[in-house]
């Protein structure tokens, strides 16, 4: 084995304990040496805590301060802890315990339940939703998949608040939670929930947290037990820690003070799961003696995306602000973030698809390129643009939109209308395709007015809503199209996202992209009614959405771009306005609470790169031409086509042959539109070829010589498999 791969593969351990602290900064250094009372940590995004916490661990461990059975590290996910647990062993800690709260909990409980109670430890359930289902079913009260999920929702949310059934409908009202379900209602379902897991006897994974708790509680002599055990205790991202979490952590502890917590007030987005930073931000208060250490050195992010960063929480207001932290970036200058405004969604979506392909062709892998939205429904758009632009992409945390079963039921739904025709009474008083469309969904959960709150409710509103503007924007196209059209154009944009899965561009929500970083990050869809989500009504739940845009800013590494679009569909009114979390940071905005001077300075409008155009007019009647299907055709729907049907026919096949060598989906080729006005036009040049919309330079590059000698009427040599 060479010395390079024993370390690229096999890190060489620091031989002293002084080795540990080597290449860390000051702060960090503070970190890793303050190993006796307690210590608080703020680490703002990109700082390097867990680097900080676990050179701290094993700096304690080697240094012989610390015995590694005594130690337990605790965080959120099992991918942390796994790297945790990684990165120590690395250090030569290796005997460390690095665990969730719920592996740490549920391992102390096994250990000690004959002890503490005897018989056999009650089942653990691995999906509650089935219980909930019988306990609503029971209660007399009907909820339908979506419901159920939200409500299995509020059931967690309660007993993490440590919230007794009797309880929940004024913890409700207190907090100012928007309840999927009338909350007396909820907690009756909550209370035949906790009685059927005590009649079955089992317990979810909130009861692992509960039990523990209670069993140290009431017996002195295991608390002890386990305080012996563990002497010295390490927290990650503090600031999510839920009430129960923080009960479980103090009887772990008992009247010591030997405990490292790390977290960042201006990261916590979780608080509909019952998360708070109260429990960082009053560390100080419940331990006057503490060393506080401030981790502001980004090493992630460039100046220019930090300076943005710092900016957005400049104007944040509530606790949470009052303890931010100004970052400063260790890295070399990069370029500024780029603020882009486009006419519509469409728009939107495919300007940046070409900005990700021009990343792409300049040397960033796409791997390292991320879009990230506020609702998973927003992706649908994306996934299609990206596609279009040959572009691999992957969706984080969501199904993709064709595969959400919302969307499986509604197109069902779609299909089973259009066989049925005249014959369907849904459709009776439905004219027009859209009105068609918005009809049958209504039957599964679409109405004029989303739901009041979060949750899976809205989420199914959401999917089933960009549904209905995929049928309106399909009937503007298509005056005269069908029902039976449309769920064939739903089955060709279904078939072809279904292709295998590639390493791609990252699609995901901001909440889904907490912990993750790239190269570069598009945020986009940054509306008002967006970004805030328009259900953010209190100034608390306003201020949790300005962390989730600085969230998903701190992603990124180097190039940053923030959008938005003026309306949904193109030709639609432009009355949507960008978020207010950016008026003082885009270019030419004022800050909150001060007139605008003018235009928008150097904000970027519909992508930049356009070449400005006059008014496109149909080539047939000379009228001018609005939508984006006719102005690609140059005419309007209804004049007559001088296509050549041979011709068109000739390029779809060869379309098939390509897309099946580079293993992308058809349209990623060219999408029949594109077909259809090269057919008509015909070009003779790669210049005529080129001023067809859909036909941009790297498509003539990579496809123009061929389509060029298909519409002289040449034969082209084709590779016969094995050659």
């Amino acid at each position: 084995m060479t010395a390079a791969t024993h370390s690229s593969l096999f890190p060489q351990v620091p031989e002293t304990a002084d080795a540990v602290l080597s290449g860390l900064d000051p702060e960090q250094r503070e970190v890793a040496t303050s190993l006796h009372g307690p210590v608080c940590v703020l680490a703002g995004a990109g700082t390097g805590k867990t680097r900080a916490i676990t050179h701290r661990i094993a700096y304690g461990v080697r240094a012989g301060i610390l015995q590694p059975a005594s130690v337990l590290a605790v965080t959120f996910t099992n991918r942390a802890a796994g790297e945790m647990r990684g990165r120590l062993r690395q250090l030569g800690a290796g005997g460390v315990q690095a665990r969730t709260f719920h592996s740490a909990a549920l391992r102390q409980l096994q250990y000690f339940w004959p002890k503490a109670v005897g018989g056999e430890l009650p089942r653990l359930l691995e999906r509650k939703v089935q219980l909930v289902a019988e306990s609503a079913a029971r209660c007399r009260i009907r909820l339908d998949r979506n419901e159920l999920r939200d409500v299995t929702g509020e059931i967690e949310w309660a007993k993490v608040t440590q919230t007794v059934p009797a309880d929940y409908p004024a913890a409700v009202a207190k907090s100012h939670r928007d309840a999927p379900r009338d909350p007396a209602e909820i907690g009756q379902v909550y209370a035949m929930y906790e009685q059927l897991k005590r009649d079955r006897s089992a317990m979810d994974f909130e009861d692992v947290l509960l039990l523990t708790v209670g069993i140290l509680q009431d017996r002195h002599d295991i608390a002890d037990q386990v305080r012996r055990q563990y002497q010295h205790f390490v927290v990650d991202e503090y600031q999510d820690v839920s009430p129960l979490q923080q009960r479980l952590l103090e009887l772990w502890l008992g009247d010591r003070d030997s405990l490292c917590v790390v977290g960042d007030a201006s990261q916590t987005i979780y608080s509909f799961t019952g998360a708070t930073p109260d429990h960082l931000l009053d560390f100080r208060t419940r331990h006057p003696d503490a060393t506080v250490v401030k981790l502001v050195r980004d090493y992630r992010s460039t100046p220019q995306v930090v300076h943005l960063a710092n900016g957005l929480l400049a104007q944040a207001r509530g606790r949470a602000a009052e303890h931010r932290l100004e970052l400063v970036s260790q890295r070399d200058a990069g370029p500024e973030p780029a603020y882009a405004e486009y006419a519509d969604e469409p728009s939107e979506a495919e300007g940046t698809a070409r900005r990700i392909r021009e990343l792409i062709d300049a040397g960033v892998p796409a791997g390292e390129i991320a879009v990230l939205y506020r609702v998973n429904a927003q992706s649908e758009v994306y996934e299609q643009a990206l596609a279009d632009a040959g572009v691999p992409y992957q969706l984080r945390g969501a199904e993709r939109f064709f595969e959400r079963a919302e969307v499986r039921e509604a197109g069902v739904a779609l299909r089973g209308a259009a066989r049925a025709g005249s014959n369907d009474s849904l459709l009776d008083d439905a004219e027009g395709l859209a009105s068609q469309v918005r009809a049958v969904l209504s039957t599964k959960g679409w109405t004029t007015e989303p739901p009041a709150g979060s949750g899976s409710v809205r989420d199914r509103w959401e999917s089933l809503a960009a549904l209905v503007r995929l049928a309106e924007d399909f009937a503007r196209v298509r005056p005269a199209a069908s029902l039976a059209d449309l769920v064939a154009e739903l089955d060709e944009r279904a078939a072809a996202q279904h292709a295998p899965t590639v390493q791609g561009v990252t699609l995901a929500s901001l909440h889904s992209a907490k912990g993750l970083e790239w190269d570069a990050v598009f945020l986009v869809g940054l509306t008002e009614g967006m970004m805030p989500i328009t259900y953010a009504k209190t100034d608390e739940q306003v201020e949790e959405e300005r962390r989730l845009l600085y969230v998903g800013v701190t992603r990124a590494r180097v190039h940053l771009c923030l959008s938005w679009a003026l309306s949904r569909s193109p030709g639609g009114r432009a009355s949507r306005r960008p978020s207010r979390f950016l008026s003082g940071l885009r270019p030419g905005s004022a800050a909150p609470g001060r007139r605008s001077a003018g235009a928008a300075g150097g904000v970027e409008r519909g992508g930049g790169r356009r070449r400005r155009r006059g008014p496109v007019l149909c080539r047939v009647c000379g009228k001018t031409l609005t939508d984006a299907g006719e102005m690609k055709l140059m005419r309007c729907e209804d004049c007559p086509s001088d296509m050549d049907e041979g011709l068109y026919e000739r390029l779809r096949e060869w379309r098939s042959g390509q897309a099946r060598e580079l293993g992308q989906p058809a349209y990623c080729v060219f999408t029949d539109k594109t077909l259809m006005a090269i057919a008509e036009a015909v070009p003779g040049s790669e210049g005529e070829l080129a001023s067809i919309s859909g036909v941009g330079g790297r498509k003539l590059d990579r496809f123009g010589a061929d389509v060029l000698a298909i519409c002289a009427g040449e034969e082209l040599e084709t590779v016969e498999d094995g050659d």
